[in-house]
């Protein structure tokens, strides 16, 4: 008997973790188990052919709402070419509406529910019979958690939820983890009832026992895993835990970055003082905030108020250490435009590393889509089941919000504008305000419907300038000739940005700078001077602009340093 547990990941750089508590969790049975991992934007037909060529009995697949409709081709075509491979499903996708992919055909049992304890004895069941065919037909109603199609629909009952140390470490020492995302579970549940969310469907948070956490994540730092993401609800829900969990990984020497979903309002000064101790870089916190207006806060069952979370925020900030993601919802029950205008503003305000605008997806076994009627929500009929209106707000704001938000990520959460959005922010009345004017040319001008080049996203802001507040770009080139340096090679530059170089001059302050000790004499090829019509140190200190000759030194191999020269040349030429 062949399994194959298929993962299809909404990256390459993902990796599942669903797939591999399955087979770690049933790895003493004697059955062939192979774990297939792709992503969804991987070919179809070639993806297909791969599970066909190894031959299974049994196909599984882990299902989200980012793959569902991926997986149901995979799955269609599997049958077309080989009716007598079993389908299995399996996820939070499928879980809430079995009846609809039984019905289908492609899909021959599903999982609902936690799938270890419940994969383990469909397995057993199967391996203890004479053939995968009495396997299959034989009744398996005493396996909790399971829907089938015989004559009629089957379910053959809810499973209680499992002790979580039961479960399995589903990594290996032989496991290939280089360039991947890994995702750890420490607990399941969370003790909140955000309507939107499926976490609020079970109550009660379990956890795994400490010293086992501890050793599984000395497993990762030893691998020398890039990123660890904790898939944990809310992980700072218990504080000695948490705290604990925060206090090892920051004693230990490792480059690792460890990811958390928390609630921020819910810090202690105890944790706040531990986490000013972490080394930079070790922790980053994926923070909710979903809306800054309180009655919509209550609306959606969360029993907090953006003061405190904003107090909470505000505190890590200052200690820089920890890179913060925070997020908003767009379409919430009771918001409109106008109060999300506000949301985003108070947000932004508190200047995170990063701010997610998301929008109300409206999942399959959320009480959200329950109420949806009660507040006239209109949402798409297709995975992810997306927001399209609501009574407090139209489509066609949400549309102007889509673009707002493909602002924000592509230039605040790049980091690569800093400067350029420093200069205009002020020449608008709010935040919000430079987004939406900034998305509205983007889609005049058709950036949003084609690719543009790298060195295209800093041109824009030229055209913007002049076309749109009809303002001159003597100053904003020299800004946006110094973010562009920071973060691209230094040698070449785009037409659109003047080099004005004197080579005998930038070999002679190099130099200098060498025998000052401000650069290492053999490591000269790795740093570049630029010449400045503006002072730009002071313009990013004092947000004063001030024109002359300044000169910069960059270094090639590190967008975050640059060194004003001009003392040098006040030394030795004035």
């Amino acid at each position: 008997m062949k399994i194959l547990l298929t993962a299809v990941n909404a990256k390459y750089i993902h990796s599942n973790l669903a797939v591999r508590y399955l087979k770690s969790f049933t790895e003493e049975l004697p059955y062939n188990c192979e774990i297939k991992e792709f992503s969804i934007n991987d070919n179809i037909e070639r993806i297909v052919q791969n599970i066909i060529e190894e031959k299974p009995d049994i196909v599984g697949f882990s299902c989200y709402i980012w793959n569902i409709e991926f997986v149901e081709r995979i799955a269609t075509l599997i049958k077309l070419i080989n009716k007598d491979i079993v389908i299995l499903f399996g996820g939070p996708e499928v879980s809430y509406d079995p009846r609809y992919y039984l019905e289908k055909g492609y899909c021959d049992y599903l999982i609902t529910g936690e799938g270890e304890e419940t994969y383990k004895e469909f397995i057993e069941h199967i391996i203890n019979q004479k053939s995968k065919e009495e396997a299959l037909n034989l009744n398996i109603n005493n396996v909790k958690g399971i829907y089938y199609k015989k004559d009629s629909f089957v379910f053959t009952g809810n499973r209680d939820l499992m002790d979580m140390d039961n479960i399995v470490f589903p990594y290996k020492p032989e496991d290939n983890l280089d360039n991947r995302i890994v995702y750890y579970e420490a607990s399941r549940g969370c003790p909140f009832r955000c309507k939107y969310c499926l976490s609020s469907t079970i109550r009660g948070v379990r956890f795994l026992d400490i010293n086992r956490v501890k050793n599984e994540l000395k497993f990762f730092i030893d691998k020398k895993v890039r990123l660890v993401k904790f898939v944990d609800r809310t992980f700072n829900c218990n504080r000695k835990f948490a705290m604990e969990i925060w206090s090892f990984l920051i004693s230990q020497d490792t480059e690792t970055t460890f990811h958390f979903e928390i609630s921020a309002d819910i810090l202690t000064k105890e944790e706040i003082e531990l986490l000013s101790k972490s080394p930079t870089g070790r922790f980053q916190f994926e923070v909710g905030v979903q809306t800054t207006n309180d009655e919509v806060l209550k609306n959606i069952n969360r029993e907090i108020n953006f003061k405190d979370i904003k107090e909470k925020v505000d505190e890590l900030i200052k200690v820089k250490n920890i890179k913060q993601h925070l997020d908003l919802i767009v379409g919430l029950p009771g918001e409109s435009y106008e109060s999300f205008m506000k949301s985003f503003n108070d947000l932004y305000s508190i200047e995170p590393e990063e701010i997610q605008l998301g929008f109300l997806k409206l999942l399959k076994g959320s009480q959200m889509r329950e109420e949806a009627p009660i507040w006239g929500m209109v949402y798409s009929p297709y995975p992810p089941y997306e927001i399209l209106k609501n009574n407090h707000i139209s489509y066609e704001e949400i549309i102007q919000l889509k673009r707002v938000e493909e602002m924000v990520d592509k230039y605040y959460n790049s980091g690569k504008f800093k400067t350029i959005i420093k200069y205009f922010i002020d020449k608008f009345k709010t935040p919000y305000d430079f987004y939406h004017s900034l998305g509205e040319f983007f889609y005049e001008k058709g950036y949003m419907s084609r690719n543009i080049s790298s060195s295209d996203y800093y041109k824009v802001f030229l055209e913007f300038n002049s076309e749109i507040l009809k303002n001159d770009n003597y100053d904003l080139k020299e800004i946006v000739k110094f973010d562009y340096l920071s973060f691209n090679k230094k040698r070449w530059l785009p037409d659109f940005l003047h080099r004005e170089e004197n080579k005998n001059f930038n070999k002679e302050i190099m130099k200098i700078a060498q025998d000052e000790g401000i650069i290492i004499k053999d490591k000269v090829n790795n740093y570049h001077i630029e010449k400045f019509n503006v002072d730009i140190c002071q313009y990013i200190e004092k947000s004063i602009l001030r024109r002359g000759d300044y000169y910069l030194l960059f270094c090639e191999n590190n967008k975050y340093l640059y060194k004003n020269l001009n003392f040098l040349i006040e030394k030795y030429w004035r």
